[in-house]
């Protein structure tokens, strides 16, 4: 049977998304709704900025159901962009400036936008893809600063108006970076972003009196709806980063600017870094409430560093693009030691599909949710929708999982699983041990086939200074896994390739060669 969430009291909230800055503008217009490099924007001032940018978007030639593609960093005008797509009835397509050339040409061609608009102001990285098209900077639009959009593409025909309620619409459209295939672009309606901001805020407990740090970008769904609109939606102040800058955060928690902060795994383990090299281990956090890890998975190595830094709970949660994304969180009233995900949300039915043959919640088995934050589906991919989402509404997340009562657990992705000499191996067991290592900063493993079974790799970047090697790690590896799970291969590599999600590129490390040359170690005896 499905696993119902357990109810909780909803939060007041408007429909669309473009009302949940309209309407906190008309309860406290002086209230600070964002602050970016020092500058301070109140929800009125910011309501001011949508309607301009709303005017002049409409007025460069976008028209409601129009795909605009924003491409921006976290910043006062992305925001206000972003919401002034919305307002005109149009759909925003978000993203991250700093992508590659190709990356950007290849969003661009596929979601065939009727105009391409770009934060120049307040970001190089859109600058230079501003200025590879040819394009020039508007005037200045109020406080947003410089901007610089496409001239309307004639050939780009708006989305077909849908019947049903105006919340159905699309809200955004995010393209998933793509670490397993090509990437794809998730459309979200008003409905499923509202619920995931509404659902996430009422969890950690929002409210006006939060300054809540956003170092995860907007163009992203972690950014943009458990961190931006769930904060706006709760009337918190939103501290908007374009990069993570470790001894900024720092100042920021220690100053007692910051009450919350959202943000992956890699991102705490660089703080817990980075304030052991500069002695400021432990931190005084007077402010600072909640702390929570999103965005992948959270080892338990990072947990423990990251709580004796903070001197609280690293609470933690699950989710994906495609839901919007959240989908479980623990909470902050009652935090798990391990490395739980927590309970669903309300309103998300989840279950386990291959458990155990008696369909018992002892067993692992792919996770399968049904959740009102379920995309709409892929653009202009009916196939690939159809693949994810069956005839029964529920979602086939591709995530391994388990339940503990009515907590949930993610073992790893389906198509990550090795089989080792018959044996069912999760990378993220393997990957927790080696980061449970004090010199070992993040690893990824892979499988890779051979001789009928499957080599279990794992690529392991050091922290700054470590002066360990893989014999050491191997030994490490031995005293806390099963012969069978132990890997066969470790390669050191100086940096891990991370994707702006803060997860590991497993993709990328197929290219990598991992024949013996010094850097690699073929462990024998692991199956002895």
């Amino acid at each position: 049977m499905p696993r119902p969430s357990v109810s909780q009291p909803e939060l007041a909230e408007p429909r669309r998304i473009e009302d949940i800055v309209a309407l906190q503008a008309m309860k406290m217009p002086a209230h600070n709704a964002l602050v970016h490099d020092g500058v301070l924007c109140s929800y009125g001032e910011l309501q001011k900025s949508i309607e301009a940018a709303s005017v002049w978007l409409a007025q460069s030639g976008a028209r409601p159901r129009d795909r605009i593609m924003l491409v921006c960093e976290n910043s006062l005008a992305g925001v206000a962009l972003y919401f002034a797509c919305n307002a005109i009835g149009a759909s925003p397509v978000i993203v991250n400036a700093r992508l590659s050339m190709r990356e950007i040409d290849a969003i661009r061609q596929h979601c065939e936008s009727r105009l391409m608009v770009f934060t120049v102001g307040d970001s190089t990285h859109a600058k230079r893809h501003a200025e590879r098209y040819g394009l020039m900077a508007a005037p200045e639009i109020g406080c947003l600063g410089a901007i610089a959009a496409s001239p309307p593409n004639k050939t780009a025909e708006p989305d077909e108006a849908q019947e049903g309620s105006p919340d159905s619409d699309i809200g955004a459209i995010i393209y998933t970076t793509g670490t397993t295939g090509q990437p794809k672009g998730v459309m979200l309606t008003h409905a499923n972003l509202r619920f995931v901001a509404r659902a996430t805020a009422q969890v950690r407990g929002l409210s006006p009196d939060d300054n809540v740090y956003a170092t995860a970008p907007i163009s992203h769904t972690l950014g943009l709806t458990g961190v931006l609109l769930g904060s706006l939606l709760s009337g918190a102040t939103v501290h908007l980063a374009s990069r993570f800058d470790p001894d900024r955060v720092l100042g920021l928690i220690r100053n007692g600017r910051i009450s919350v902060m959202i943000g992956t795994p890699s991102m705490y383990a660089l703080l817990v870094q980075y304030a052991h090299r500069k002695g400021m281990a432990p931190l005084e956090v007077s402010r600072l409430r909640l702390i929570s890890s999103a965005g992948a998975p959270l080892d338990a190595a990072t947990k423990k560093d990251t709580e004796a830094l903070f001197g609280q709970p690293l609470h933690n949660g699950y989710g994906i693009s495609e839901c919007g994304p959240s989908i479980a969180l623990t909470s902050p009233s009652a935090p798990r030691a391990d490395c739980s995900v927590g309970r669903l949300l309300p309103g998300i039915e989840a279950k386990l599909v291959g458990a155990t043959e008696d369909g018992s919640s002892s067993g692992i088995g792919e996770l399968l949710i049904r959740s009102p934050g379920l995309m709409k589906g892929y653009f202009r991919a009916p196939a690939e929708t159809e693949r994810v989402i069956d005839d029964e509404g529920w979602f086939h997340t591709g995530d391994l999982a388990r339940f503990d009562g009515d907590h949930l657990f993610i073992v790893g992705r389906a198509k990550e699983m090795i089989i080792r000499f018959g044996f069912n191996v999760y990378p993220a067991e393997v990957e927790a041990v080696l980061n449970g290592h004090p010199q070992v900063f993040r690893s990824a493993v892979v499988g890779r086939s051979r001789d009928g079974t499957e080599d279990i790799v794992a690529f392991v970047q050091l922290a700054t200074g470590a002066r360990t090697g893989v014999a050491e790690l191997a030994e490490h590896a031995a005293s806390g896994l099963a012969a069978y799970k132990r890997p066969t291969k470790i390669v050191l590599v100086p940096e891990l390739p991370i994707g702006e999600n803060g997860k590991i590129l497993k993709a990328a490390l197929s290219n990598i060669d991992v024949a013996p040359n010094g850097l690699t170690a073929v462990l024998h005896g692991a199956m002895s």
